[in-house]
């Protein structure tokens, strides 16, 4: 069964690594759910990437640009029942779909959660372009 093309605001599994680790010379991540904020092509190659913000258990700094995630979506996701953030200022940039793609737990041929509410998208979103627009995103390109 072939992969899907990827759909901005899903919820997919994705071998994440975070910018502190890339710079100390990580290259492998943890899996983990990921927030799909941006899909694109590039002009020259034709090749899909995608932009994806991580999902965490941990509470953010004050300084961080994060959403929480409601437990009803949570839920309808079939995520754990503890609270989680959308980090919106760190960001992986990969190809799709790529190594880092993974199933979900359960699952061999599923690598999707599901979406998130428009709402909840278009908060993540904005944060990210803000971020952007700050020079504050922290990106690792994976590939």
């Amino acid at each position: 069964m072939p992969i899907p093309p990827p759909r901005v605001g899903s919820v997919i599994r994705f071998n994440y690594i975070w910018h502190h680790e890339h710079r100390r010379g990580h290259d492998e991540g943890k899996e983990r759910p990921v927030a799909l904020v941006l899909a694109y092509n590039k002009a020259l190659t034709g090749e899909v990437r995608v932009v994806v913000l991580p999902i965490t258990h941990r509470k953010p700094d004050k300084e961080a640009l994060a959403v929480r995630i409601p437990d009803k979506t949570k839920r309808l996701l079939g995520l754990d029942g503890e609270q989680s953030w959308i980090i919106c200022d760190e960001a992986n940039d990969a190809e799709w779909p790529g190594y880092d793609l993974r199933p979900v737990p359960g699952h061999t041929l599923k690598w999707e959660y599901g979406l998130l509410g428009q709402g909840l998208y278009n908060q993540a979103r904005t944060l990210f372009v803000n971020a952007v627009k700050a020079r504050r995103l922290k990106k690792v390109k994976r590939d």
